[in-house]
């Protein structure tokens, strides 16, 4: 009686087990690797202290989201270089199924048109230093984006004051990037929007990380929602003076956590659109805020957060209390959207257009200095090749680029010279053609410079000596004369 229990258990236990392997649980499916960075103990400006609070309470709640979590702490420019290679060895090595988060709080710079995660050494003297001494932002996302991964998710809390004195040409907050520029799959959060400096709270975290730490953890939420989420929450916390800003690629969907049975809260205002749905003109969204209560309306357009959706509500609240900080926001986005272009385009004509309309901007003094970069670069470049205000500009400073008419030559002997060696060239190319009309008579050949009959030998030695003189001392003239003939024509 004892054999069959033994063997039922031991079928049991083996159904189970092939169960496991050929069902696996969505955990199983998707892994997810976190790299949490807390940039704290800054050795030449004054500590941010919640940096280290938003590391910690993000380690814990990306670990009971299911996250792999590596944490690191006010860490050196080679300190943070290494802990992001190793990183994205672990992603690597994770497979294709992999979501790779990398959570950043601390200082962060743009210097250029390129942002700079900020290291605890850094110590510029100027703002060349910081290419050197600092961490770009497009090498982490470029390192991660060259690995096979189901999604990469960047939340920087990086765009607090500029705390270096020797910065003051550096622009304000984080300029642009743009995920669909880069590889698929991508989504980046910035804590305020860009060119906007972001607080670093009076509590232990910071606005956007203590909105964060509240919202993901909603169950059922699709990322974009959650982050729409921390947008309004942070503009209501700030009383509008941080809102936060993304951008994605995403070609999957993701969740910090799964369903759930309660419900989830609805975001105010939700009910009266559709959160997803592509960028809407100024049109469309007057047509859907009209009517409405300006506070309904200021969640909706905050929770959009585009340029037509804040356009339409200036000119329908423009009495409202919130209308001016929304005004700030849209200028300040309409400017730094002008700024990506001319750093993307990366042309004299593209920094002479910002400049012509943001002249006397924070990033004003930066775009003259990477015009004068381009002008050197481009200096070859045909004015037929650009546009209108690269080639009026390019003129005087190129004047090779310019076609003119044909003129007199420089050295007006060169015209005769050439001339005349199109001129003699036929003759030679027909004694090649026709050699036989071109040839004499063999009778001609061989009498034509025989000596004439006559004169003795001696007369004729002595007249070849005379000849002879004569002839080289000539010829050493006439030699001199076609040399001088030369340098006249060369």
């Amino acid at each position: 009686m004892r054999r069959p229990v033994f063997s039922s258990l031991l079928l049991a236990s083996g159904l189970l087990a092939f169960a496991q392997v050929m069902i696996p649980t969505e955990a199983a499916a998707e892994a997810r690797l976190a790299l949490v960075i807390g940039q704290s103990a800054y050795r030449t400006v004054p500590e941010l202290p919640n940096a280290a609070n938003d590391a910690k309470g993000m380690t814990e709640l990306l670990g009971s989201a299911g996250f792999t979590v590596t944490t690191a702490a006010n860490l050196a420019q080679n300190e943070m270089r290494a802990a992001i290679s190793d990183f994205a060895g672990k992603v690597s090595a994770s497979g294709a199924d992999t979501v790779a988060l990398v959570f950043y709080a601390g200082h962060g710079l743009q210097i250029d048109g390129e942002n700079y995660l900020v290291p605890v050494d850094l110590d510029p003297k100027r703002e060349a230093d910081i290419p050197l001494q600092g961490v770009r932002l497009n090498d982490l996302l470029n390192t991660l984006g060259a690995l096979p991964t189901r999604a990469r998710i960047f939340m920087l809390d990086a765009c607090r004051n500029n705390p270096f004195p020797a910065l003051s040409g550096a622009g304000h907050g984080l300029a642009i990037v743009d995920t669909k520029a880069g590889a698929p799959g991508s989504f980046i959060s910035y804590s305020t929007s860009p060119g906007a400096e972001a607080e670093d709270g009076s509590g232990i975290d910071s606005p956007y990380t203590t909105a964060a730490l509240t919202v993901a953890k909603q169950p059922n939420l699709p990322i974009e929602e959650v982050f729409k989420r921390i947008r309004v929450a942070v503009a209501q916390s700030t009383d509008g003076r941080q809102i936060p800003w993304e951008s994605s690629s995403l070609t999957t969907d993701f969740k910090f956590f799964g369903e759930s049975s309660g419900s989830t809260p609805a975001l105010p205002g939700a009910s009266a659109m559709a959160l997803a749905g592509g960028t809407r003109s100024v049109e469309d969204w007057r047509k859907e805020l009209q009517g409405k209560p300006a506070m309904v309306a200021y969640e909706l357009v905050i929770t959009d957060d585009t340029v037509p959706a804040y356009q339409a509500y200036i000119e329908l609240y423009a009495q409202d209390t919130r209308t001016p900080r929304v005004r700030t926001v849209l200028e300040r986005r309409r400017q730094m959207l002008a700024w990506e272009r001319a750093t993307a385009i990366n042309t004299r004509a593209s920094f002479e257009a910002y400049l012509a309309n943001w002249d006397n901007s924070d990033l004003a003094a930066t775009a003259r200095r990477l015009l004068l970069r381009v002008q050197n670069r481009n200096y070859g470049v045909p004015v037929a090749a650009a546009t209108t205000p690269v080639a009026v500009a390019m003129a005087p400073t190129c004047p090779c680029s310019t076609p003119q008419a044909p003129a007199t030559p420089i050295n007006p002997s060169v015209a005769p010279v050439i001339k005349k060696r199109v001129d003699d060239t036929p003759p030679k190319r027909k004694v090649v053609e026709t050699p036989p009309k071109r040839r004499p008579p063999p009778e001609e050949v061989v009498y034509e410079r025989a000596p004439p009959p006559g004169p003795p030998p001696g007369a004729v030695m002595q007249g070849i000596g005379i000849g002879i003189g004569i002839g080289m001392g000539m010829g050493g003239r006439g030699g001199g004369d076609h040399y001088r003939g030369d340098n006249r024509r060369y």
